[in-house]
């Protein structure tokens, strides 16, 4: 199993498989098969065998290691203890993981741990000779294209930037045990926060209706709300609007926020600024509705909709509710 390439399975707070880890997965099957080499996935949790199984639907082959310390403990320190026990026992050659919490929090360890370079927030990554990762830096302004000097590396890959697709066949799940002591120190979880909502993630979303700052204020929120719901979708919106506290950080939407990638974004007065194009630049449709002509937005958007949008939201709404009758 030498100069294999290794997927972190990261598990839900349920115990699930995280809806990024099939992401990565998906990737890591492209590159073992450009490559040749062979593809394992990896969870370490308390109870691992959901999500292990879950992973199995993706990668050939899943190493599971139940580890009761992530019960009450932040997982990333231990997981990224295990993770690289396993790295000197197994000597694969790269690790592709999410770059979410967790993934971060682990690549780091593994990285200290190992001497591993990472190469972070991949926005795509393709095979030639080894990993090539683009990133986009300096708040979305430049893409860079970046490989390491050898035949080791970590590569933290965004959110929605692959489309997950299970394998023809499942894999085979192997529980085992990771050598060794966990000698870092560990943070306890002193407290768990659920968000008191019914509604998909905002990364999940197929449709996203977003607000900036044009909406004006928190009541301006109300008809990007009555089109989400309408449509079906999320409300997402910008950090100018998150930081003026008009809707929850959960919702926003760029550099500092979520990535998303719905097959429609409706964007409801957002003028289009680097940081939030990099959270929503991969929706398969964007319309844009603004009162400025030159908003940086027009420029990549599918559909621009130049008006005041307390005239246009109504109105689309309206002709919703009429089509829907």
């Amino acid at each position: 199993m030498a100069g294999a390439i290794w997927v972190h399975g990261e598990t839900a707070p349920d115990g699930s498989l995280a809806k990024i880890s099939t992401e990565v997965a998906t990737l890591g099957r492209a590159l073992a098969d450009a490559s040749r080499r062979d593809l394992v996935g990896v969870v370490v949790a308390a109870e691992p065998t959901v999500a292990a199984n879950e992973l199995a639907a993706y990668v050939p082959r899943v190493l599971a290691v139940t580890e009761p310390a992530t019960t009450d403990h932040a997982a990333g320190t231990i997981v990224g203890q295990r993770l690289a026990a396993l790295i000197e026992r197994d000597a694969p050659s790269f690790v592709i993981a999410g770059a979410g919490p967790e993934g971060r929090d682990v690549a780091g360890v593994v990285s200290a741990l190992t001497g591993w370079g990472v190469l972070v927030n991949a926005t795509g990554v393709r095979w030639e000779d080894g990993p090539v990762v683009e990133m986009s830096v300096f708040g979305g302004k430049l893409n860079t294209t970046s490989r390491f000097t050898g035949d080791h590396g970590i590569v933290t890959v965004r959110p929605n930037v692959v489309t997950a697709e299970a394998a023809g066949a499942a894999g085979k799940v192997e529980p085992t045990e990771a050598p060794g002591e966990l000698s870092l120190p560990q943070v306890p979880i002193v407290d768990r926060v659920a968000a008191a909502t019914t509604a998909a993630p905002i990364e999940e979303a197929r449709i996203i209706v977003a607000g900036g700052r044009g909406v004006g204020g928190p009541d301006g929120f109300g008809v990007v709300e009555e089109l989400a719901q309408e449509l079906g979708g999320a409300v997402g919106a910008t950090r100018a609007a998150v930081d003026a506290g008009w809707i929850p950080y959960a919702q926003q939407i760029g550099q500092t926020g979520k990535i998303v990638k719905p097959a429609l974004y409706l964007a409801l007065g957002i003028s289009g600024a680097i940081q939030h194009k990099v959270g929503m630049q991969t929706a398969e449709t964007i319309v844009a509705v603004n009162r400025d002509p030159d908003a940086p937005i027009a420029e990549f958007a599918d559909v621009v909709v130049i008006g005041d949008l307390f005239e246009v939201a109504p109105a689309l709404l309206a002709a919703l509710r009429d089509r829907a009758g």
